[in-house]
């Protein structure tokens, strides 16, 4: 998403919030509203699949199972997929 956001020009694209970038990139990708709204969830492993104590009452291990890994990777794969897509009609 980023990748996106620079090739339409921004100099400087900060975070990693998916949901955020996708907001920012509605701006010349009107259709990115539905896949943004999906694709949001991703925020959610950003730090606590990262860091054992950032689950409150629990690890990540509990939290964070293979099935959810597998949505994670489906739903990485979609946003990866669409901004190729969008990059080639550049």
């Amino acid at each position: 998403m980023k990748g996106l956001l620079y090739a339409r020009g921004l100099e400087i694209v900060l975070g990693h919030s998916v949901e955020r970038l996708c907001r920012e990139a509605a701006e010349w990708e009107p259709d990115i509203e539905k896949g943004g709204r999906r694709w949001a969830i991703l925020d959610s492993y950003y730090v606590p699949t990262r860091y054992p104590n950032s689950v409150p009452g629990n690890i990540p291990a509990r939290v964070y199972t293979a099935e959810a890994a597998q949505v994670a990777v489906v739903l990485a794969r979609e946003v990866v997929e669409w901004v190729e897509a969008k990059m080639q009609s550049l």
